[in-house]
């Protein structure tokens, strides 16, 4: 992984911004992470977040239609944008020599996207095709990250389905868009990273002439998500017309992403100890010994990690025969999970997991794209972009009574364990 000296200041619209130099090719990348995900979204309005990134494509006040696609592809990059739990990112990567078109666009559609009836009405036929597409007329569409949080959590932020329900995404008007955009699309909300072939001096001033004068707005409040953990186990049931085999996810409470980093970490591992490889433990037991399962995987953040802050989720799921009760697969987790509480997991078991844990985050950053998102994602959840750089040392120091620890942390009686039947069922 390239590291960069970090270059970090605020304007004085409020917005933050990141630039991380890196000569070794003639490419940039530009990303804007604005500090609302899908948690943010207020009951009645499911899947809003992720409507409104999709508008932020659709052209903006001096910009028509398409215009966006049109100059980052003639400039030879790529774009695109995603919605998570607690953020939205979109991004550019394209050769160096684009850098000023690439901050014109961004700071162009944090100015004054183009919300009009028709793109809201071509927005919410596209989002609810996508729905279609993914969750409803796929087998397993949903699972876990859309299926298992209502059976974990009690509260509407970490229960809801971000995808949005139909009704709701067809009751969203060009008001709510306009009162969305208004409280969070803000300056002062929003992380701005620029990373690779960079000068520094002179991409500050592109930075200050293209969002220098981006109006500020206060910074919305950001309220805790959390909720307490449950008391019993808690259980849900699901049929999917389209699933093949039975299937199974089980999900737990995770540390404090932000504020029990150490412990976080310690998840990830204890992640890769159970599933990670053929010689790791659940696939050992579940696929290979006994077998009770066709596939079995284990992670931390149902997005993966590093993309929520409290309250993230601990998640193991696996699709079985229909022979096979989810009993027979809960009892054989227990054992494993008890297993390692009782006795740590050794010094190769834990050394082959952290060291592929540290190669795959080195090898992912230095893809471009990748390490400009981590930069930002981080700056905007940690405050700490750097800490990009730090991670694979972090997690090679995880210990194997850290581990041992998060095991003993996942019990039975506080837990969500949702069931996926094949069977009869309608699709939209």
């Amino acid at each position: 992984m390239a590291v960069s000296e970090l270059h970090k200041f605020t304007l004085d619209n409020g917005l933050r911004v990141v630039l991380a130099p890196d000569p070794t090719a003639p490419v940039v990348g530009v990303s804007v992470h604005y500090d609302v995900g899908f948690r943010s979204e207020p009951e009645g309005r499911t899947g809003f977040a992720h409507l409104f990134e999709h508008l932020m494509f659709q052209g903006s006040e001096s910009l028509e239609k398409l215009a966006h696609f049109r100059h980052v592809q003639s400039s030879g990059g790529t774009f695109n944008g995603s919605t998570h739990p607690d953020y939205t990112d979109y991004f550019e990567v394209l050769p160096s020599a684009a850098l000023e078109r690439a901050l014109f666009l961004e700071a162009d559609r944090m100015r004054a996207p183009k919300l009009t009836r028709e793109n809201l009405a071509n927005q919410i036929d596209v989002v609810k095709e996508e729905i279609r597409l993914n969750v409803l007329n796929r087998p397993y569409g949903g699972f876990p990250w859309i299926l298992l949080p209502p059976v974990l959590y009690s509260t509407f932020p970490n229960a809801h389905n971000g995808y949005g329900d139909f009704t709701d995404l067809e009751q969203a008007s060009l008001d709510d868009c306009a009162a969305f955009f208004d409280t969070y699309y803000s300056p002062a909300n929003a992380v701005l990273t620029v990373a690779g072939d960079l000068d520094v001096e002179r991409t500050r001033d592109l930075v200050e002439k293209h969002f220098g004068d981006v109006p500020a707005r206060p910074k919305p409040h950001r309220p805790s998500f959390d909720e307490p953990r449950p008391t019993e186990q808690r259980r849900g049931t699901h049929i999917d017309p389209h699933a093949p085999l039975p299937a199974l996810a089980v999900g737990y409470r995770m540390p404090d992403p932000i504020n029990e980093l150490d412990a976080y970490l310690a998840n990830l591992v204890l992640a890769g100890v159970l599933t990670d490889g053929d010689s790791s433990r659940l696939q050992q037991r579940l696929v290979h010994t006994e077998p009770l399962v066709t596939d079995v995987n284990a992670g931390a953040g149902l997005f993966g990690p590093f993309e929520a802050r409290n309250p993230d989720t601990f998640s193991v799921t696996a699709i079985h025969g229909p022979d096979t009760s989810p009993e027979r697969v809960l009892d054989a987790l227990d054992a494993e999970l008890d297993a390692l509480a009782t006795t740590p997991p050794g010094e190769r078991e834990l050394a082959k997991v952290t060291a592929r844990w540290s190669a795959n985050l080195h090898s992912d950053h230095d893809r471009l794209v990748a390490r400009t998102l981590g930069l930002g994602s981080l700056e905007l959840l940690y405050g700490d972009a750097a800490l990009v750089y730090r991670l694979p040392e972090r997690i090679a120091a995880v210990t194997a009574e850290q581990v041992s620890e998060a095991a003993k942390a996942l019990r039975p009686d506080s837990r969500a364990v949702l069931v996926v039947e094949p069977g009869q069922g309608g699709a939209q």
